[in-house]
Order: structure tokens, then C-alpha cells, then sequence
């Protein structure tokens, strides 16, 4: 059984902070290890487009409370240049004032330091000819990926953290995001990325999400809910329920839940939870217990 741990909260820091309490344990099995921090910067439009600021600088002084050795955040963006979405997003100004992080970025990175990724067996890839994913992911001994609620225009449906993982593929060279993109099965291809790494723990800010279009615009809406979770399966599936309560796509809204692409492909490779019985979902408290106890109906 796996925990989507919920909070129903207008306020991102507040209710990062009950999250962090949470999951404690999981921040302290941290303490002098090699953390790389995830975020969602396709560009630098404001939440749900992009992960908040504060939650990084969050995230890097909770992580530095229990010592981290090392923490760096690591992102390529697209289709806006990265240097300067995070230019724009402020994480060089955040760095400089609270200092204790490194910022990679993916697109300056020289070709020697990616890695080919081509699984041994053709049944377990629809990537044509594989995929390269930063050297830098099998360096660090934990991830935290910070994923936002919002649907995906262009043919992913919805991005949450399954979604995440494509900003560790590069646009430099062989241009994969035009295989991706005009893919009959990009939603498998999304899938298959998630492959060569697993987050250590998932923090995805619903506080406000796209219910339609996304990633970079889209229908607002104030959802007020954040999850936290160590399983991707797992919260992705809790996230598009929570889409469709709010009334979203045709796309998101189709079928059961297990039966979204995404989600169907990474069950296949067994990158999580298998069926929605395996999930439990906790709220923080009476009012985020009613709500989880509303998403566990839509589940299945």
C-alpha cells in the first residue's frame, strides 16, 4: 500500500510545511547525502505553469536543516531558453541570498556528460532509436521532484510527475522533443523516460492548476490541494482524479484512470503502484480528509 498524502491549503508554504512533517524520516535518511531537486520550469510563467520559487527555497532550507552534502537544482527548459527562464524565475537571485545549492543547467552541459539510455529489449522502448538523460542523475543519492496540477495541450493530456521526467531528455542534437511530440504513442514515450530514475519524494503544488490547454496557459482554477507522495503512479493518478472533480478535458476525463497512457505504460513497466486498491489517501486533516475521502471514489 502506498500514501498520497494530502493537504487541502490556499497557502503553498503552509502547506509545505505539513508535508515536510510528514515526511520526515525521508528528510532525515537525507542527512549528508546527494540531493538533486527537480522542478517544472518548461518557462517562466506563473504557478501552475512553473513550480513557485518558494517552494525551492523551501524545499533547499529544509534540506539543509538536516544537512544535505550536496543540493542542486537541475532543469532544462522548453520551449523557452533555460538560462533564462531561471534567470526569470529568480533561482540565480536565490542562490545568491540564501546560498547552499548548485543550479545545473541541462542545455549547457557538454555532450560527455549524458548518458544513452536503449533498453535490451525492443518491447520495452517505443523511443526509436533510445534517448539521452543527464550522467549527473545516476550521481546523486536522491531526487525530489516538484511537479504542478495542470493538463498538457499538446498531446501528454496532463503533466504531473511522470511529465516532469521529459526535462532530463536534451533539445540539443538528435531533436527528441520532435520525436515526442509528433508521436502517436507520446504518451508511452513520457512513460519510458521514467525509467532511468526514481524520485525520492514527489511535492506536487495544486494550489492553483490548469484544467484545460497547459502547460504554459490554460483555464485557472484555485484547487487549494497539494500531494506529497513516494510513488509517481501513485500521485499522478490522485491528480487526475482531482482534475477530473474540477471538471476538465475530454482527454483527462476518458476511461478509468488506470487506463490513461501515461499511467497504463508506467504500470507496465513497473515503475509503481499497479491498481488504484494499492493507494491510500491520507489528508492532514478533517478538511483534507473529506476531500481524500471524495478523490478515493474516483479512483477506480
Amino acid at each position: 500500500m502506498v500514501e498520497v498524502f494530502l493537504v487541502k491549503t490556499g497557502d503553498r508554504v503552509k502547506g509545505l510545511k505539513v508535508i515536510f512533517t510528514r515526511f520526515e524520516s525521508i528528510f532525515e535518511s537525507l542527512r549528508g547525502r546527494k540531493v538533486a531537486i527537480k522542478p517544472n520550469f518548461n518557462t517562466a510563467d506563473p504557478p501552475p505553469a512553473s513550480t513557485d520559487i518558494r517552494i525551492i527555497r523551501e524545499v533547499i532550507e529544509h534540506l539543509k536543516t538536516y544537512e544535505a552534502k550536496n543540493i542542486t537544482v537541475v532543469e532544462r527548459a522548453g520551449p523557452a531558453d533555460t538560462n533564462e527562464t531561471m534567470k526569470t524565475k529568480g533561482l540565480f537571485d536565490l542562490q545568491e541570498e540564501i546560498g547552499g545549492f548548485d543550479i545545473l543547467d541541462l542545455s549547457s552541459i557538454p555532450q560527455s556528460e549524458w548518458v544513452h539510455f536503449q533498453p535490451s529489449q525492443p518491447s520495452d522502448s517505443h523511443w526509436k532509436r533510445g534517448f539521452l538523460f543527464p550522467k549527473f542523475i545516476q550521481e546523486v543519492d536522491a531526487i525530489i521532484a516538484l511537479p504542478c496540477l495542470k493538463t498538457h495541450r499538446y498531446g501528454g493530456h496532463f503533466t504531473f510527475s511522470l511529465k516532469l521526467a521529459v526535462g532530463l531528455v536534451p533539445r540539443q542534437g538528435y531533436d527528441y522533443m520532435k520525436e515526442l511530440h509528433s508521436s502517436s504513442v507520446m504518451r508511452k514515450l513520457i512513460a519510458e523516460i521514467n525509467q532511468i530514475y526514481s524520485p525520492t519524494l514527489i511535492i506536487l503544488d495544486g494550489v492553483d492548476s490548469f484544467v484545460e490547454e497547459g502547460p504554459e496557459k490554460g483555464k485557472l482554477v484555485h484547487s487549494q490541494v497539494m500531494l506529497a507522495s513516494t510513488d509517481r503512479i501513485a500521485i499522478d493518478a490522485v491528480g487526475v482524479a482531482i482534475l477530473r472533480d474540477l471538471g476538465t478535458t475530454p482527454e483527462v476525463t476518458k476511461g478509468s484512470i488506470f487506463e490513461q497512457e501515461q499511467i497504463a505504460r508506467a504500470v507496465e513497466l513497473n515503475l509503481g503502484v499497479r491498481e488504484p486498491s494499492e493507494i491510500t489517501i491520507r489528508g492532514a486533516d478533517k478538511k483534507s480528509n473529506r476531500y481524500a475521502e471524495h478523490i478515493k471514489t474516483m479512483l477506480s
